[in-house]
């Protein structure tokens, strides 16, 4: 009986998730490495510079069945969570809140009426911007977006090709996604 039960709890703690981020007072799902800001584009984008990191926003919404995956099946892989901290500055917006954001063009709205103007229409969506912005609204700059949820090797195959410029050579991205898997 001590061994089937000692098995039985083995099983189950197998079958937990190994990282489950924490809820916020919005349902969003939080992790160590977002920055809670002011949400203001060109102040975010020039602090992320002043860290020697990418800016990345990411849209989120209460009770996302693709941001909980992502979350506990992607961002919880200690490599992954560990370049994201090393390479990005990330804050999240929220698909339907009501927290002001400021664009680079200088707008301010809601962040649902943000999402609207960005033409966001999925959660989660990561985007990525340049190091260096204009005055055009953030969907105009935006280098990279990934919108849903996908695997930790497409994942982390973005955030590197994003990090490394990648986008400026021409190469599609899914033709670098392709090139990474045959090189293994």
């Amino acid at each position: 009986m001590r061994h089937f039960l000692t098995a039985a709890f083995t099983a189950a703690m197998l079958a937990l998730p190994v990282h489950a981020a924490e809820l916020g007072d919005d349902g969003l799902h939080k992790e160590p490495w977002f920055h809670d800001t002011f949400k203001d584009m060109s102040d975010d984008l020039a602090t992320a510079n002043d860290e020697g990191k990418r800016f990345m926003v990411i849209w989120e919404q209460r009770g996302c069945i693709y941001c909980k995956k992502m979350h506990e099946e992607v961002f919880s892989d200690p490599e992954i969570a560990k370049y994201i901290t090393d390479n990005y500055y990330v804050v999240q917006m929220n698909l339907f809140g009501d927290v002001e954001v400021t664009d680079f063009d200088g707008e301010a709205l809601p962040e649902k009426e943000m999402a609207m103007k960005w033409g966001v229409m999925f959660t989660p969506t990561m985007m990525f911007f340049p190091e260096e912005a204009s005055d055009q609204p953030a969907n105009k700059q935006a280098v990279a977006q990934m919108p849903g949820a996908f695997g930790k090797g497409t994942t982390m195959a973005l955030l590197e090709w994003v990090k490394t410029h990648g986008y400026e050579s021409g190469q599609n991205f899914q033709k670098y996604v392709a090139e990474k898997v045959m090189a293994k």
